[in-house]
């Protein structure tokens, strides 16, 4: 194995390390441990390779994990710092806010309002911007991923870090997430969805798939805003637009095209098409 090789797995285990235990010891020293370099290399190695530093990696993930608790109702917010790696309930607050724009309890009650996730009555759907386009073809390199969606964000890390580790951005085009099944049929645990870009180069990329999105009349959905409120997006588009539109829905997958980078840009300004393909 090739050097560059190696640091790329140690980047892709550390990485991993974090979004499985976000309210563990994430200090610079334990994430060193595990990717096995010394302390005074490891954070200069971490950043060359991600582009952030392992204190931004660690503040992201941690935030994103408590948006998708808040918004699945599934912790208090009083109670979400301490599950999420925080020791300060208002240190996590202040992050909280100056992530996404607001408070957790008014994260998680905007959340709610927009789309109850119990019970809902007409009128009750988010209203966001859809247009029928036809799109081209698209091929589209990434790597697999299997468990709930909403943390698929571990597989885009991963695919960035190969492909700045192997120099590959050039080949690429927008990044493209791509859902398999639908998250009402198949349990959470088994979901299939694919992180990658669209692919632009001729021999593909070691360890990526590839999958072949279809032209077509698509349904376009333009999102702004978190990635932890898309499943809100999702919810207006299947619940409210698809059965008032007279279309149906062709058998090819959803997928998202990111319109903006996470890494440089703020998450109320984050811009996402979630495209559903039609008959016809």
């Amino acid at each position: 194995m090739n050097m560059s090789m190696q640091y790329e797995k140690r980047m892709l285990r550390v990485l991993q390390y974090i979004h499985d235990n976000p309210a563990g010891d994430l200090s610079l020293d334990r994430l060193a441990e595990e990717a096995a370099m010394s302390r005074f290399h490891w954070h200069r190695v971490f950043r060359g390779m991600t582009g952030e530093t392992c204190a931004q990696a660690v503040r992201r993930v941690r935030l994103h994990k408590a948006a998708n608790l808040l918004l699945e109702g599934k912790i208090d917010p009083a109670k979400m710092a301490a599950h999420v790696g925080y020791d300060n309930p208002r240190s996590f607050g202040r992050a909280f806010a100056a992530h996404y724009g607001l408070s957790p309890s008014e994260f998680q009650k905007q959340g709610r309002h927009t789309v109850p996730l119990l019970s809902r009555k007409e009128g009750e759907f988010a209203v966001y911007p859809i247009e029928i386009r036809k799109e081209p073809a698209r091929k589209i390199m990434g790597l697999k991923h299997i468990g709930p969606y909403h943390e698929i964000g571990q597989k885009f890390e991963a695919f960035s870090t190969i492909c700045r580790s192997r120099d590959l951005w050039p080949q690429f085009g927008q990044m493209v997430g791509v859902y398999f099944d639908s998250p009402d049929e198949t349990p959470a645990g088994e979901l299939r969805s694919l992180a990658g870009a669209e692919w632009r180069g001729a021999t593909a990329p070691a360890e990526m798939e590839q999958v072949d999105l279809p032209a077509g009349r698509y349904a376009v959905l333009t999102y702004k805003g978190p990635y932890a409120g898309l499943g809100l997006a999702y919810d207006a588009l299947f619940g409210q637009w698809l059965p008032n539109s007279g279309e149906l829905p062709a058998d090819a997958p959803c997928f998202e095209v990111s319109q903006n980078c996470p890494l440089n840009t703020t998450q109320q300004e984050l811009v996402t098409e979630i495209c559903l393909a039609l008959e016809g």
